[in-house]
């Protein structure tokens, strides 16, 4: 086995590793921001509780509201697609499958993504 130059190691803008650790902390800022979004997720839903449609769009077509709802569900995506790295790298073993799953992985994350943001964007410029 090959020595890797200690230089190369301190060295903080190397690429050393398999990024597990840019992955790792990424997950963790990620579910602490999720824990920060829960708390606006049950002012809106309790803000929401009885109200008809009008009132609905009404507090969606709100700029904060909007952003911070898409704020929210890309930080839930993020999460979810690392998370699920997390299940596929564990359970599937390196190879095509692998490389299948992980695409199909992020390919779902992108999806939810922009399905979402659309139609946040549907009720704040065209409803």
């Amino acid at each position: 086995m090959s020595e890797i130059p200690l230089s190369k190691i301190a060295d903080p803008k190397a690429h050393y590793g398999s990024g597990g650790t840019r992955q790792f902390i990424w997950q963790r800022v990620s579910g602490a921001l999720n824990i920060l979004f829960l708390i606006f997720f049950v002012w809106f839903v309790v803000s929401l509780a009885g109200a008809d449609r009008a009132e609905m769009l009404a507090v969606v077509r709100s700029p904060l509201v909007a952003i911070i709802l898409t704020l929210l569900v890309v930080n839930v995506a993020v999460h979810m697609r690392i998370g699920m790295n997390e299940v596929i790298e564990d359970y599937i073993d390196e190879g095509p499958l692998n490389q299948l799953a992980r695409r199909a992985n992020a390919a779902f994350a992108i999806l939810v993504v922009l399905l979402t943001v659309a139609s946040i964007a549907k009720i704040l410029f065209w409803s």
